[in-house]
């Protein structure tokens, strides 16, 4: 008996899948996956030490996320989750990349529309109160952040989509493949994508809140997934959520270098930290409900 209606297009996506989607197979691509991309990730860092070590070591040592190249190299890097999940298909299972994106024609039109209604909902919230009363400040120059950004909008897609790949895509249709229940194929990926944004040295008390945002976050890119039969909307919702968030109002303490402005506080500010993932929040939930109105999902 096919699963409830909302989901129907996430049962045609998976249906290939189901014939190789035994948890030793689940469980050895997610191996090969995470040693694929240490390796690669190793590669990348010995050339970039080979090449300026000086410069590659302070940006290390200062944080990579706060100047522009080493951000675009690290953001850029996420490309190599994407690689580790092509290599696991094709030797685990036997299977393509494209087949977890979903039908092409579709995705791309998803993709599209979700985009569209992301930059409508994005003008509305700027138009309406509540108004921005924190004073933002200047990171990179105008002209500079201009030049950098067809680099920078590059890279945050890589990221976002290496992401959904991962967690929507090979972990959540590869677990719904193999057990009928939601609760299993869409609440073991989204812990795990939440578990990952857990850093206690970096937000302090702020941790724990912040692994909440992106549970909720994962938890609704999993049922828009699921939704929509393809990766598209999931992957254009976190593509513009991520872009926000790191070209245009960052953070000063973490992953600012190609951001136009900075907020004035950092991730271990209590106070005005959890005031703003409040809000935050609020627009995840109309980001996915935007997203659901464009597909018509």
């Amino acid at each position: 008996m096919a699963r409830s209606r909302p989901y129907g297009a996430h049962d045609r996506l998976t249906a290939p899948l189901r014939p190789r989607a035994q948890i030793w197979r689940f469980l050895l691509g997610l191996g090969l996956i995470g040693a694929v991309t240490f390796a690669l990730n190793r590669g990348l860092l010995t050339l970039l030490l080979a090449l300026d070590e000086p410069f590659w070591s302070a940006a290390l040592i200062g944080g990579p996320g706060n100047a522009p190249l080493p951000l675009l190299v690290m953001l850029g890097s996420f490309g190599f989750v994407t690689i580790g999940v092509w290599i696991a298909l094709r030797l685990v299972h036997g299977y393509r990349l494209p087949g977890i994106l979903g039908p092409l024609p579709p995705a791309l039109r998803q993709f599209r529309a979700v985009i569209m209604a992301m930059l409508l909902l994005g003008a509305a919230i700027a138009v309406l109160p509540p108004y921005q009363t924190q004073e933002l400040a200047q990171n990179l120059p105008p002209g500079r952040w201009l030049a950098l950004l067809p680099f920078s909008l590059l890279v945050v897609l890589v990221q976002a989509s290496a992401e959904e790949i991962l967690f929507r895509g090979y972990m959540q249709q590869m677990l719904a493949a193999r057990f009928a229940s939601p609760l299993i194929w869409m609440a073991v990926p989204t812990v795990l994508f939440a578990l990952g944004h857990y850093q206690p040295a970096v937000a302090g008390g702020n941790a724990w809140p912040i692994v909440l945002w992106a549970g909720i976050f994962g938890l609704l890119m999993a049922d828009l997934t699921a939704r929509a039969g393809t990766l598209g909307p999931a992957i254009a919702v976190h593509f513009v959520n991520n872009a926000t968030a790191l070209l245009l109002v960052s953070l000063p303490d973490s992953m600012n270098g190609l951001a136009l402005y900075v907020v004035p506080y950092g991730m271990a500010d209590a106070e005005f930290l959890r005031q703003g993932l409040v809000g935050d929040f609020a627009v995840v939930v109309l980001t996915w409900l935007a997203a659901r109105v464009a597909i018509r999902r």
